[in-house]
């Protein structure tokens, strides 16, 4: 299953960019990085069957074990692409909230867009170290 990461708005060189290349190198699984400008921009048609989650403010939150189980069920059902989307500073549509399979938090916190990045890319990591059996996730 690909992991493609939609972000409004470019990262560009900083400390949460280096976070990102970071992670983004560690992960087994194809995974992909997409930014759009902060208005506009559109993203090619996702490989079917396919999940969408949203970040966002209001979402669920999941312990990382959760994630990762979300993750491998959706990979064993034969999902081939799940797109993470975070959005511009105004957040998401109520259309696209509507329509995303999940909406994800990291708590009830605001978090800027880079800093969110970051630790999505770190999440991911952590949820195919567990999915794998890597030690990387130390549970309890």
């Amino acid at each position: 299953m690909q992991l493609h990461v939609i972000a409004r708005g470019k990262i560009g060189r900083s400390p949460e960019a280096e976070l990102v290349s970071r992670y983004e190198k560690r992960i087994n699984w194809p995974i992909r990085l997409t930014e759009l400008p902060e208005t506009g921009g559109k993203v090619g048609d996702p490989q079917a069957p396919y999940r969408t989650v949203l970040l966002d403010e209001r979402g669920k939150q999941l312990s990382s074990e959760e994630f990762a189980a979300l993750l491998g069920k959706w990979r064993d059902e034969g999902v081939r692409e799940t797109r993470f989307v975070i959005g511009a500073a105004d957040g998401h549509s109520a259309d696209e909230r509507r329509d995303a399979d999940l909406l994800f938090a990291f708590g009830k916190a605001t978090w800027p867009h880079m800093m969110a990045r970051a630790m999505l890319l770190e999440q991911l990591y952590r949820a195919t170290a567990i999915l794998a059996g890597h030690p990387y996730h130390r549970a309890g």
